[in-house]
């Protein structure tokens, strides 16, 4: 087992937690890590960017001038891609960006950034978010006691619209649900704040 400082708001120590090496002591292989980010990113791709091709644009079947004798350019349609209104060159069309990746491989990964959040210091645990309101200020505050600066992840353990509340208009902080953490949450964000009750919903989730 790995053991880790438990803090309070205040930026106190308050006890210890112990953590599985099965989940938390993973050797780091950014090979892994950069195909579960890449096709994490790739699946977020909406895919449904639409122009048409010069075929697909209404008009211009007729010649708009003769071959010869005008002085310019032949021209066979006004819809070509050199005129205004015409067809586009290469259009891009609708397709399917996703990428699969095997269910092992999403658990190794999440199971590496997690290792490497706490090896790296950047994974801190604190006993419950307890704010008597939801103030901005308390979380501001207590993210200050902590030394968390930059771009943060605050990891909640669920029903916490408190703490969203609180935290979701302070710049660089990112919130979500522990249940749904992602490799790409992980890695681009800098410190990830949570609750013991955040750790083990992520443990319950990886199984």
């Amino acid at each position: 087992m790995i053991q880790v400082k438990i803090y309070n708001l205040e930026g106190k120590e308050t006890g210890t937690y112990d953590l599985s090496e099965e989940i938390f002591g993973v050797e780091y292989k950014k090979e892994v890590v950069h195909q579960v980010v890449v096709a994490q990113l790739a699946n977020k791709r909406q895919g449904t960017k639409s122009t048409l091709t010069r075929a697909e644009v209404k008009g211009g079947g007729i010649k708009p001038y003769r071959q010869k004798g005008t002085g310019r350019a032949r021209q066979g349609s006004i819809r070509a891609p050199q005129w205004r209104k015409g067809g586009v060159v290469f259009a891009p069309k609708p397709r399917d960006f996703s990428k699969k990746v095997n269910k092992k491989m999403k658990e190794a990964a999440l199971k590496m950034a997690l290792s490497e959040k706490l090896r790296a210091g950047e994974f801190i645990i604190v006993d419950e978010f307890n704010l008597a309101e939801p103030k901005t200020k308390l979380v501001a505050q207590a993210l200050k006691n902590l030394n968390i600066e930059g771009k943060t992840l605050l990891l909640t353990d669920g029903d916490s619209q408190t703490v969203v509340r609180a935290a979701r208009n302070i710049e660089g902080v990112s919130i979500l649900d522990a249940k749904l953490v992602s490799v790409y949450d992980l890695v681009s964000n800098g410190k990830c704040l949570l609750t013991v009750e955040a750790v083990k919903a992520i443990v319950e989730v990886i199984g």
